[in-house]
């Protein structure tokens, strides 16, 4: 009885045994392969950060407004009787444009002029009578104030005839005309836009805090998007003499030169203005950096030395950075990087920290200041 109890607790304890080192077997087999399932290398493109003069800016979105614009009307009802213009041109202050008929205002001025000339000969004569004593002193002021009264129409009428002649009140250029030969016209009637292209205005507004970097004949940039990559040399002309209490800000007009009227009144504007002295920055393109809830942070390449193979073993390490000002496609960083780092510029997504990693530059995110957007049909 004895030895079968014996028999049977040996047995258990075999059982038992095999069962626990098969999980240790196991356990040791499965860590193995794991271990032998290594995360593979990822491929990214990288950069060195490099340090650069970075100035500091003002940037504002505006609006092109010539110096002096104006749509011409007439100031009198008439008819169109003829046209001294062509659309798009340039005149010259005081020029002829547009004639209204005026056979019949022309007729009444030459009456009035020949009323105002008896007028005259009567006041004459009216005096050398006086000096005679012929007539009474009374007579005479009579006819010199019908004289004044007579002169008084003439110039009447020749102010209304001279409404008729509408000419440029400025030299510029002529936008598209508006009317007809032989069309009638309401005074207000628009004929015509006239603007002063050269120099033209670009208004925009700063935040009040911009107040002390600014001043009147401080340089001032403009790029348009309709001739990339290109600026427009101007100087801050005024600043407006309140702030704007609803949004605080403050407008400011900059004149552009303009000698070859590329720029038209109502065009969109990027204005920059250059403020204090330019700064060694350490710069990354903006798409090195990965935005989230914690912060901004960068990949950066380390080297751990040479495999069994003799490869180098390039690991990602991820750090935390402060960015600052963005301009182009180009970012500064203020810490966190230091210069001659090697930072990953794309690809970034899908590492971690220790990610292998491979490295394939051919192909490059854009690092460009000033990029020039192109539009691909």
């Amino acid at each position: 009885m004895i030895k079968r109890m014996v028999l049977m607790l040996v047995v258990v304890g075999l059982v038992f045994g095999g069962i626990f080192g098969f999980q240790v077997f196991k356990g040791k087999m499965i860590k193995q392969a794991l271990a032998a399932l290594s995360a593979p290398p990822q491929t990214v493109s990288t950069i060195q950060a490099t340090e650069q003069d970075w100035g500091s800016t003002l940037e504002a979105v505006g609006s092109l407004r010539a110096v002096r614009g104006a749509d011409l009307s007439p100031q009198v009802a008439g008819t169109v009787s003829a046209l001294h213009f062509d659309s798009s041109m340039d005149v010259k202050e005081g020029a002829l444009l547009v004639e209204l008929a005026s056979a019949d205002d022309v007729a009444k001025l030459q009456s009035l002029k020949e009323n105002a000339a008896l007028a005259k000969l009567t006041y004459d004569r009216d005096v050398r009578q006086l000096r005679a004593q012929a007539i009474s002193q009374q007579t005479v002021d009579n006819d010199l104030q019908t004289v004044k009264s007579d002169d008084a129409l003439v110039a009447q009428q020749q102010a209304l005839l001279d409404y008729k002649m509408i000419r440029a009140p400025f030299a510029g250029r002529l936008g598209i005309r508006q009317i007809d030969l032989g069309q009638y016209l309401a005074p207000g009637t628009v004929m015509v836009t006239l603007q002063a292209l050269d120099p033209i205005y670009v208004d925009f507004f700063l935040p009040q805090q911009a107040l002390g970097q600014i001043r009147i004949g401080q340089a001032a940039t403009a790029k348009i998007d309709t001739y990339p990559g290109q600026e427009f040399a101007g100087e801050i002309s005024s600043i407006n003499s309140r702030v704007d209490t609803a949004t605080r800000n403050v407008q400011v007009r900059a004149a552009l030169k303009n000698a070859d009227h590329r720029l038209l009144p109502g065009m969109f504007a990027t204005v920059v203005i250059a403020v204090g002295q330019p700064q060694r920055m350490v710069t990354l393109p903006q798409t090195a950096i990965a935005y989230n809830a914690y912060g901004s942070t960068v990949f950066s390449v380390d080297d751990k030395g040479k495999d069994a193979s003799g490869k180098s073993q390039l690991v990602a390490r991820q750090s935390f950075v402060t960015t600052g000002a963005a301009r182009g496609d180009q970012i500064t960083i203020l810490k966190g990087v230091k210069p001659g780092e090697v930072i990953v510029s794309s690809g970034q997504v899908k590492l971690h920290n220790g990610s292998p990693l491979v490295i394939n530059n051919s192909v490059q995110p854009s690092n460009d200041p000033a990029p020039n957007p192109v539009d691909h049909l």
